[in-house]
């Protein structure tokens, strides 16, 4: 059987699903804003299109009309989200053939807890613009009627290119400090084994948090990178004094941890990189790769 993956907003997870789904004999359509990343994309064993102009409505339709499967990564903005505001009436259209629908959100719609747990069945209370955004998409995806539609929410993502490694290096990363502030990571490689999982095992309507094991301050994972790297570790910033952009400072708005036990007793899933050591250890080797989202 043909097996299509339409990837709307193809960026950093998506590509790492694909690293799996293509040996397999998928074919992977990806779109992007970007006509260059476009023109990157169709480098590699991907099926490039702009999206949502460049290539014309007809071609997106037609990925439509081809694929299996449906993965949506791409964030929502104050008019809502991008993909169902050209072709909510076509996706719904499609809905009943699809054997697969992923929508990938973020653990930010729980909102703050304080340093306390949630998990799949806690109630949302996004205090963050953007964690409301992500709530309203959710529940936008949820009302197409017969879309497999499958829920993954996401701690903070990290792999390579995307890691404390080169800050360290240049002597640019700093540990703030903010009392009882803890974040729940998941390393991109287990986000990817996470997606086949669900793929090889579909439910539609189930909710599952894609973390590791162990929600840490954010400061601890910039002591221990500079320890592997054999670098000094750079001194504590009290968060009250610490000069930051508004929007890394909305990251440190919520405090909580997040738990993954759906994805190990549902999927079977066993992460491959339970907490951020094994994470950081594993990215020594290509720290610095360019990535993209």
């Amino acid at each position: 059987m043909t097996r299509t993956l339409l990837s709307f907003g193809h960026g950093y997870s998506a590509q790492a699903l694909t690293h799996l789904l293509i040996p397999q004999g998928w074919t992977v359509i990806g779109t992007t804003r970007d006509p260059d990343k476009a023109a990157a994309l169709g480098e590699t064993s991907v099926r490039p299109l702009v999206f949502p102009s460049g290539d014309g409505l007809e071609a997106v339709e037609a990925a439509l009309d081809a694929a299996t499967h449906l993965l949506v990564s791409a964030g929502p903005g104050r008019d809502g989200d991008p993909v169902l505001a050209v072709l909510r009436d076509r996706i719904a259209a499609v809905a009943p053939k699809l054997a697969w629908a992923g929508y990938l959100s973020t653990t930010g719609v729980y909102g703050d807890r304080r340093g306390g747990w949630v998990d799949e069945t806690s109630e949302l209370a996004p205090s963050t613009a953007r964690g409301k955004l992500r709530q309203e998409a959710e529940e936008a995806w949820r009302a197409i009627d017969g879309l497999p539609l499958h829920l993954f929410r996401l701690a903070g993502i990290y792999g390579p290119g995307r890691g404390p490694f080169a800050k360290v290096r240049a002597g640019s990363a700093r540990r703030i400090v903010k009392d009882g502030q803890v974040f729940s990571r998941i390393h991109v490689d287990d986000i990817a084994q996470v997606l086949a999982a669900s793929i090889a095992r579909p439910r539609p309507g189930a909710v599952y948090n894609l973390c590791d094991d162990d929600p840490a301050p954010p400061q601890d994972v910039i002591a221990h990178a500079a320890e592997l790297l054999g670098l000094p570790v750079p001194p504590a910033i009290p968060f009250d004094e610490a000069e930051m952009t508004p929007m890394a400072r909305s990251f440190y708005a919520e405090s909580k941890r997040v738990r993954n036990d759906r994805i190990k007793d549902e999927l079977g899933v066993a992460l491959i990189y339970p907490t951020y050591r094994e994470g950081l250890a594993a990215m020594l080797e290509t720290p610095d790769q360019v990535s993209e989202k």
